[in-house]
Protein backbone atom coordinates (compact mmCIF):
# COMPACT_ATOMS: atom_id res chain seq x y z
CA UNK A 1 0.00 0.00 0.00
CA UNK A 2 1.39 3.64 -1.15
CA UNK A 3 1.26 6.00 1.65
CA UNK A 4 -0.73 8.53 1.03
CA UNK A 5 -2.28 11.34 3.33
CA UNK A 6 -5.70 12.86 4.49
CA UNK A 7 -5.09 16.64 5.61
CA UNK A 8 -7.87 18.30 7.08
CA UNK A 9 -7.97 21.93 7.46
CA UNK A 10 -9.32 22.62 10.95
CA UNK A 11 -8.38 25.89 12.05
CA UNK A 12 -10.98 27.95 11.51
CA UNK A 13 -13.24 29.16 14.19
CA UNK A 14 -16.69 29.21 12.16
CA UNK A 15 -17.46 33.12 12.79
CA UNK A 16 -20.84 32.26 11.76
CA UNK A 17 -21.51 29.14 13.52
CA UNK A 18 -20.17 30.42 16.84
CA UNK A 19 -17.48 28.49 18.78
CA UNK A 20 -15.39 25.95 17.37
CA UNK A 21 -17.55 24.23 15.25
CA UNK A 22 -15.31 21.56 13.95
CA UNK A 23 -15.62 20.08 17.63
CA UNK A 24 -19.11 19.80 17.95
CA UNK A 25 -20.55 16.14 18.27
CA UNK A 26 -23.11 15.18 15.60
CA UNK A 27 -23.08 11.13 15.41
CA UNK A 28 -24.62 8.64 18.40
CA UNK A 29 -22.10 8.00 20.21
CA UNK A 30 -20.94 11.46 20.01
CA UNK A 31 -18.91 11.47 17.05
CA UNK A 32 -17.83 14.93 14.96
CA UNK A 33 -18.01 14.92 11.23
CA UNK A 34 -14.45 14.87 10.82
CA UNK A 35 -14.38 11.07 12.29
CA UNK A 36 -16.63 10.28 10.04
CA UNK A 37 -13.99 11.74 7.26
CA UNK A 38 -11.24 9.84 8.59
CA UNK A 39 -13.46 6.69 8.82
CA UNK A 40 -13.94 7.14 5.13
CA UNK A 41 -10.66 8.06 4.18
CA UNK A 42 -9.05 5.01 6.22
CA UNK A 43 -11.60 2.47 4.47
CA UNK A 44 -10.29 3.71 1.18
CA UNK A 45 -6.47 3.14 2.07
CA UNK A 46 -5.01 6.11 3.15
CA UNK A 47 -2.91 5.59 6.14
CA UNK A 48 -1.76 9.08 8.06
CA UNK A 49 -3.63 12.05 9.37
CA UNK A 50 -2.45 15.20 9.16
CA UNK A 51 -4.26 18.50 11.26
CA UNK A 52 -4.02 21.27 10.43
CA UNK A 53 -4.88 23.19 13.81
CA UNK A 54 -4.43 26.69 15.93
CA UNK A 55 -1.71 26.71 18.37
CA UNK A 56 -4.27 27.86 20.91
CA UNK A 57 -6.77 24.80 20.12
CA UNK A 58 -4.05 22.37 20.33
CA UNK A 59 -5.48 21.43 23.64
CA UNK A 60 -8.89 20.78 23.11
CA UNK A 61 -8.35 19.38 19.76
CA UNK A 62 -6.66 16.47 21.23
CA UNK A 63 -9.26 15.82 23.93
CA UNK A 64 -11.87 15.93 21.48
CA UNK A 65 -10.58 13.76 18.54
CA UNK A 66 -6.45 13.87 18.17
CA UNK A 67 -5.92 11.78 20.94
CA UNK A 68 -8.28 8.76 19.57
CA UNK A 69 -7.27 8.95 15.77
CA UNK A 70 -3.40 8.72 16.95
CA UNK A 71 -4.70 5.25 18.26
CA UNK A 72 -5.45 4.28 14.77
CA UNK A 73 -3.53 5.65 12.24
CA UNK A 74 0.11 7.83 12.12
CA UNK A 75 -1.23 11.58 13.02
CA UNK A 76 0.88 14.91 12.61
CA UNK A 77 -0.12 18.21 13.44
CA UNK A 78 0.78 21.70 11.59
CA UNK A 79 -0.42 24.84 12.95
CA UNK A 80 -1.46 27.55 10.91
CA UNK A 81 -0.72 30.73 12.63
CA UNK A 82 -0.82 34.83 11.50
CA UNK A 83 2.95 35.87 11.76
CA UNK A 84 3.63 31.95 9.73
CA UNK A 85 5.05 34.17 7.21
CA UNK A 86 8.00 33.97 4.80
CA UNK A 87 11.18 35.30 5.33
CA UNK A 88 11.10 39.83 5.24
CA UNK A 89 7.27 39.79 6.21
CA UNK A 90 5.47 40.36 9.32
CA UNK A 91 1.70 40.74 10.14
CA UNK A 92 0.05 43.43 9.36
CA UNK A 93 -0.87 45.50 12.68
CA UNK A 94 -4.87 44.59 13.38
CA UNK A 95 -4.89 41.42 11.11
CA UNK A 96 -7.25 39.13 13.27
CA UNK A 97 -8.36 36.83 10.07
CA UNK A 98 -6.30 33.85 8.70
CA UNK A 99 -4.09 33.72 5.68
CA UNK A 100 -6.64 31.55 3.89
CA UNK A 101 -6.85 27.89 2.97
CA UNK A 102 -3.33 28.42 0.78
CA UNK A 103 -1.02 29.41 3.60
CA UNK A 104 -3.12 26.32 6.17
CA UNK A 105 -1.66 24.11 3.10
CA UNK A 106 1.34 25.43 2.48
CA UNK A 107 1.81 24.72 6.39
CA UNK A 108 2.10 20.76 5.50
CA UNK A 109 5.42 21.41 3.35
CA UNK A 110 8.16 19.00 5.23
CA UNK A 111 5.61 17.27 7.19
CA UNK A 112 3.21 15.46 3.68
CA UNK A 113 6.41 13.79 1.11
CA UNK A 114 3.46 11.38 -0.09
CA UNK A 115 0.59 11.88 -2.36
CA UNK A 116 -2.81 13.71 -0.06
CA UNK A 117 -6.11 14.56 -0.22
CA UNK A 118 -7.26 18.03 1.74
CA UNK A 119 -10.56 18.64 2.97
CA UNK A 120 -12.30 21.02 5.06
CA UNK A 121 -12.88 19.64 9.15
CA UNK A 122 -16.24 20.43 8.96
CA UNK A 123 -17.72 19.25 6.07
CA UNK A 124 -19.11 15.33 5.38
CA UNK A 125 -18.37 14.11 2.08
CA UNK A 126 -19.09 10.64 1.36
CA UNK A 127 -17.18 7.72 0.94
CA UNK A 128 -17.12 7.65 -3.25
CA UNK A 129 -15.07 10.51 -3.05
CA UNK A 130 -12.63 9.68 -0.71
CA UNK A 131 -11.94 6.53 -2.71
CA UNK A 132 -12.09 7.66 -6.42
CA UNK A 133 -9.15 10.61 -4.78
CA UNK A 134 -7.15 7.49 -3.02
CA UNK A 135 -7.16 5.70 -6.34
CA UNK A 136 -6.47 8.90 -8.70
CA UNK A 137 -3.45 8.92 -6.20
CA UNK A 138 -2.28 6.09 -6.69
CA UNK A 139 -1.90 5.84 -10.27
CA UNK A 140 1.29 5.12 -11.47
CA UNK A 141 1.04 6.48 -15.02
CA UNK A 142 -0.08 10.29 -13.12
CA UNK A 143 2.90 12.85 -13.12
CA UNK A 144 3.51 14.91 -10.31
CA UNK A 145 1.69 17.80 -11.64
CA UNK A 146 -1.82 15.90 -12.55
CA UNK A 147 -4.22 16.52 -9.73
CA UNK A 148 -7.79 16.16 -8.81
CA UNK A 149 -11.00 17.56 -6.98
CA UNK A 150 -14.35 16.26 -6.19
CA UNK A 151 -16.92 17.69 -8.04
CA UNK A 152 -20.35 17.60 -6.25
CA UNK A 153 -23.74 18.08 -7.27
CA UNK A 154 -24.81 21.69 -6.56
CA UNK A 155 -27.87 20.79 -5.13
CA UNK A 156 -26.67 17.83 -2.87
CA UNK A 157 -24.78 20.74 -1.42
CA UNK A 158 -26.82 23.77 -0.10
CA UNK A 159 -28.43 24.74 3.20
CA UNK A 160 -32.02 24.86 3.79
CA UNK A 161 -30.96 27.30 6.91
CA UNK A 162 -29.28 30.03 4.17
CA UNK A 163 -27.03 30.68 1.48
CA UNK A 164 -23.75 29.36 0.98
CA UNK A 165 -20.46 30.10 -1.10
CA UNK A 166 -19.59 27.52 -3.87
CA UNK A 167 -16.61 26.95 -6.25
CA UNK A 168 -18.92 26.92 -9.13
CA UNK A 169 -16.93 24.35 -11.99
CA UNK A 170 -16.16 25.17 -15.78
CA UNK A 171 -14.91 21.51 -17.34
CA UNK A 172 -13.89 20.49 -20.18
CA UNK A 173 -13.51 16.16 -21.03
CA UNK A 174 -13.27 15.83 -17.56
CA UNK A 175 -10.44 18.38 -16.87
CA UNK A 176 -11.10 21.27 -14.55
CA UNK A 177 -11.20 24.94 -16.81
CA UNK A 178 -12.13 27.29 -14.12
CA UNK A 179 -13.92 27.99 -10.93
CA UNK A 180 -15.96 30.67 -10.20
CA UNK A 181 -15.88 30.91 -6.48
CA UNK A 182 -20.70 32.27 -6.43
CA UNK A 183 -21.60 33.45 -3.02
CA UNK A 184 -25.24 33.84 -1.58
CA UNK A 185 -26.37 30.69 -3.14
CA UNK A 186 -30.08 29.23 -2.75
CA UNK A 187 -32.16 26.93 -4.07
CA UNK A 188 -35.69 28.63 -5.67
CA UNK A 189 -37.93 25.88 -7.57
CA UNK A 190 -35.93 23.70 -9.86
CA UNK A 191 -32.70 25.46 -10.01
CA UNK A 192 -30.28 28.06 -7.87
CA UNK A 193 -30.03 31.71 -7.46
CA UNK A 194 -26.99 33.61 -6.35
CA UNK A 195 -24.80 37.08 -6.86
CA UNK A 196 -22.32 37.54 -9.30
CA UNK A 197 -18.80 39.42 -8.65
CA UNK A 198 -20.74 42.62 -9.40
CA UNK A 199 -23.44 42.04 -6.87
CA UNK A 200 -25.85 41.44 -9.98
CA UNK A 201 -28.57 37.99 -9.39
CA UNK A 202 -27.88 35.41 -11.30
CA UNK A 203 -29.43 31.82 -11.98
CA UNK A 204 -27.37 28.30 -11.71
CA UNK A 205 -28.76 25.24 -13.17
CA UNK A 206 -28.85 22.64 -9.39
CA UNK A 207 -26.66 19.60 -11.70
CA UNK A 208 -23.91 22.33 -12.15
CA UNK A 209 -20.50 20.55 -10.57
CA UNK A 210 -19.32 22.23 -7.60
CA UNK A 211 -15.67 22.22 -5.65
CA UNK A 212 -16.45 21.75 -1.97
CA UNK A 213 -12.80 22.19 -1.43
CA UNK A 214 -11.59 18.38 -1.39
CA UNK A 215 -8.97 17.73 -3.69
CA UNK A 216 -6.18 15.44 -4.54
CA UNK A 217 -2.63 16.66 -4.67
CA UNK A 218 1.14 15.39 -5.16
CA UNK A 219 4.04 17.33 -3.11
CA UNK A 220 5.18 19.67 -5.83
CA UNK A 221 1.73 21.87 -4.99
CA UNK A 222 4.05 23.43 -2.10
CA UNK A 223 6.75 24.49 -3.96
CA UNK A 224 3.85 26.49 -6.13
CA UNK A 225 2.29 27.60 -3.04
CA UNK A 226 5.71 28.90 -1.59
CA UNK A 227 6.38 30.79 -4.58
CA UNK A 228 2.68 32.50 -4.95
CA UNK A 229 2.30 33.42 -1.40
CA UNK A 230 5.14 35.65 -1.70
CA UNK A 231 3.59 37.27 -4.42
CA UNK A 232 0.28 37.40 -2.47
CA UNK A 233 2.37 39.35 0.28
CA UNK A 234 3.82 41.41 -2.60
CA UNK A 235 0.57 42.60 -3.53
CA UNK A 236 -2.13 42.34 -0.67
CA UNK A 237 0.11 41.69 2.64
CA UNK A 238 -0.65 44.99 3.86
CA UNK A 239 -4.36 44.03 4.00
CA UNK A 240 -6.32 43.43 6.68
CA UNK A 241 -9.01 40.60 5.28
CA UNK A 242 -7.45 39.43 1.93
CA UNK A 243 -7.08 35.72 1.84
CA UNK A 244 -4.69 33.40 -0.23
CA UNK A 245 -6.97 30.62 -1.34
CA UNK A 246 -6.54 27.17 -2.46
CA UNK A 247 -9.13 26.99 -5.52
CA UNK A 248 -7.27 30.35 -6.59
CA UNK A 249 -4.31 29.13 -7.16
CA UNK A 250 -4.84 26.05 -8.49
CA UNK A 251 -7.18 28.25 -11.14
CA UNK A 252 -3.72 30.01 -11.54
CA UNK A 253 -1.48 27.01 -12.13
CA UNK A 254 -4.33 25.47 -14.56
CA UNK A 255 -4.08 28.77 -16.63
CA UNK A 256 -0.47 28.46 -16.75
CA UNK A 257 -0.86 25.34 -17.67
CA UNK A 258 1.88 24.02 -14.85
CA UNK A 259 -0.90 21.57 -13.58
CA UNK A 260 -4.19 19.49 -14.52
CA UNK A 261 -6.77 18.78 -12.39
CA UNK A 262 -9.33 16.05 -13.08
CA UNK A 263 -13.04 16.20 -12.05
CA UNK A 264 -13.70 13.54 -10.09
CA UNK A 265 -17.51 13.39 -9.77
CA UNK A 266 -19.21 11.98 -6.85
CA UNK A 267 -23.37 11.47 -6.21
CA UNK A 268 -22.53 11.36 -2.61
CA UNK A 269 -24.91 13.98 -0.66
CA UNK A 270 -22.56 16.64 1.33
CA UNK A 271 -23.47 17.79 4.48
CA UNK A 272 -21.86 20.34 7.00
CA UNK A 273 -22.39 22.76 9.92
CA UNK A 274 -22.54 26.29 7.97
CA UNK A 275 -25.40 27.88 10.39
CA UNK A 276 -26.36 26.92 14.11
CA UNK A 277 -29.70 25.34 12.87
CA UNK A 278 -27.60 22.86 10.13
CA UNK A 279 -26.54 20.67 13.61
CA UNK A 280 -29.90 19.35 13.24
CA UNK A 281 -29.87 18.37 10.09
CA UNK A 282 -26.45 17.04 10.56
CA UNK A 283 -26.95 14.73 13.16
CA UNK A 284 -30.33 13.24 11.67
CA UNK A 285 -28.04 12.70 8.27
CA UNK A 286 -25.50 10.94 10.06
CA UNK A 287 -28.18 8.76 11.60
CA UNK A 288 -29.98 7.57 8.78
CA UNK A 289 -26.90 6.52 7.31
CA UNK A 290 -25.89 4.39 10.55
CA UNK A 291 -29.63 2.96 10.11
CA UNK A 292 -29.18 2.29 6.64
CA UNK A 293 -25.74 0.47 7.55
CA UNK A 294 -23.09 2.70 6.00
CA UNK A 295 -21.74 3.33 9.33
CA UNK A 296 -22.06 1.73 12.65
CA UNK A 297 -23.08 3.12 15.52
CA UNK A 298 -19.98 3.83 17.29
CA UNK A 299 -17.42 4.32 14.43
CA UNK A 300 -14.29 3.61 16.40
CA UNK A 301 -15.23 1.34 18.93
Amino acid sequence: MSDTSLVIMAAGMGSRFGGIKQLEPVGPSGEIIMDYSIYDALEAGFNKVVFIIRKDLEKDFKEVIGNRIEKLVKVEYVFQELDGLPEGFKKPEGRTKPWGTGQAVLACKGVVKEPFCVINADDYYGKEAFKKIYDFLNQRDKQENEFCMAGFILGNTLSENGTVTRGVCKEEDGLLVDIVETSGIMAEGDHAVAKNNAGEDITIDLNSVVSMNMWGFKPMLFDELEKGFVEFLNQYGTELKKEYLLPEVVGELIQKGSAKVSVLKTSDRWFGVTYKEDKEVVVKSIQALVEEGAYPAKLFA
